[in-house]
């Protein structure tokens, strides 16, 4: 059976409305899928109705932005019941926090000279078809930056001004580690460290984090992340055994024509614990 558990709608940062993420997922012979778009679960609703009738079964996620040490991570968020007060008001929390974060983004490009950022990146994000209430995303002003001849492409925004470390790079709007991990398990979700080779750490700042990770209350170790290449996979792999985590895997897609496609990751591992074969798939299906 192809898993994908990690992918992005219009609800968040992706290029594809939440619909059109199943629809293309079922086409790309999807079978267990997890909408897990950043700090919101805006999309569910319509991806469950979606995925009625293809064949495909939807999971509950959400990708939580957290901090540690400073440092923005995320972890994914599996399975968990869509109406837990904990999980709700941290949502809302972070919907707060990412318009603080885009208006803090806008202010620190206009002192540079890239005025009117906070409603270029707003009508990308609306022009893909995103919410009307949820703030726009990194890859929203990346674009705005191109269409405005600020930069060539959207890999030299998040080069010179977006990425991780870059004047975009805004942080201090999100819970801990541990604060996010707590929400998650209220809601009786299964929790993974989603692509932790993609945080800029040590080796041994990597062990800590994980360390951290599982004292919270994590579960699993996104051990592929897309195509990335297989020598991090096995060494994802080498933590996750040592640790003693179930693992993931999913395409982490965002839109067609970018870095990654729905279903399509390395293949971990058949003898490690995968953490899809917990789910209740009679409680969580949409469709099967």
């Amino acid at each position: 059976m192809k898993v994908d558990l990690h992918c992005h709608s219009t609800a968040s940062d992706g290029a594809l409305t939440p619909a059109g993420v199943v629809a293309r997922a079922a086409g790309q012979g999807v079978r267990l899928l997890a909408l897990t778009d950043h700090d919101t679960l805006e999309g569910l609703d319509e991806a469950r109705a979606a995925a009625t009738g293809l064949g495909l079964e939807l999971i509950n996620g959400i990708e939580l932005s957290a901090l540690w040490n400073g440092a923005t991570v995320h972890v994914l968020g599996y399975a968990f019941t869509t109406d837990a007060p904990a999980l709700l008001q941290a949502i809302a929390e972070l919907h707060d926090g990412r318009w603080r974060r885009a208006g803090e983004i806008a202010d620190k490009l206009a002192r540079k000279g890239m005025a009117g950022a906070l409603e270029g990146a707003r009508a990308v994000q609306l022009e893909l078809g995103g919410s009307g209430e949820n703030a726009p995303a990194r890859p929203h002003f990346a674009e705005f930056l191109v269409r405005a001849g600020h930069v060539r492409d959207r890999a030299e925004a998040f080069r010179k001004w977006l990425g991780n470390g870059k004047l975009g790079d805004v942080k201090q709007h999100w819970p801990s580690l541990e604060q996010a991990v707590s929400t998650l398990r209220a809601a009786g979700a299964w929790i993974s460290l989603a692509h932790p080779l993609q945080y800029e750490f040590t080796r041994s700042k990597r062990r800590r984090l994980i360390a951290d990770f599982i004292r919270a209350g994590g579960h699993a170790l996104e051990v592929s992340n897309g195509m990335q290449p297989a020598e991090q996979v096995g060494s994802l792999v080498v933590l996750a055994r040592e640790f003693g985590l179930l693992v993931t895997a999913g395409s982490d897609f965002h839109g067609p024509g970018d870095w990654s496609e729905l279903g399509l990751y390395r293949e971990p591992p058949a003898d490690l614990p995968y953490l899809w074969a917990r789910f209740d798939h009679g409680r969580h299906a949409a469709a099967i």
